[in-house]
């Protein structure tokens, strides 16, 4: 079986891919973890939701492209780090553009048996602002999905 991980560097994802590994080393499966490039806003804050608009000038960030890359690389490198220790086939790729898009697309096109992604649990005004990368995959993908806090 094939997996692929969507990985952030988020603590949630972290917690995709390990709940993905231990599924992989059961079912003497592969694992592909993704990064995807996509310079924007990026929340740099803590747990709380922002609620004004305040808040958000505070903890929103604007990347740039070579900013993204390096960014994708270290959060790839860590991600094949964690799974090879576990014993895991595991390669990666950085995919550029948006998330969503991207990551459904490229499960679909490589033949991907499932996605693994972690969710945040934002709520409210952050969730308008940022919106959900997990939602919109559960919504767009054509393999199953789990999401993982």
């Amino acid at each position: 079986m094939k997996f692929l991980v969507a990985v952030d560097g988020s603590t949630e994802a972290g917690n995709a891919l390990q709940y993905a590994t231990d599924i992989a080393v059961a079912a003497e499966g592969e694992i592909t973890v993704v990064h995807a490039v996509h310079p924007a806003v990026y929340d740099e804050g803590g747990s709380e939701p922002i609620t004004t608009f305040s808040d958000a000038e505070q903890r929103l960030i604007l990347e740039n492209i070579e900013g993204a890359e390096e960014r994708g690389s270290d959060v790839l490198d860590d991600a094949l780090d964690r799974a090879e220790d576990a014993g895991v086939d595991v390669e990666a790729e950085l995919l550029y553009g948006d998330p969503v898009g991207e990551i459904v697309d490229y499960a679909e096109v490589e033949g991907f048996d499932g996605i693994y992604v972690g969710h945040r649990g934002r709520t409210g005004r952050a969730e308008l602002m940022l919106g959900s990368v997990a939602k919109a995959i559960v919504e767009r993908a054509t393999v199953p999905v789990t999401v993982v806090r």
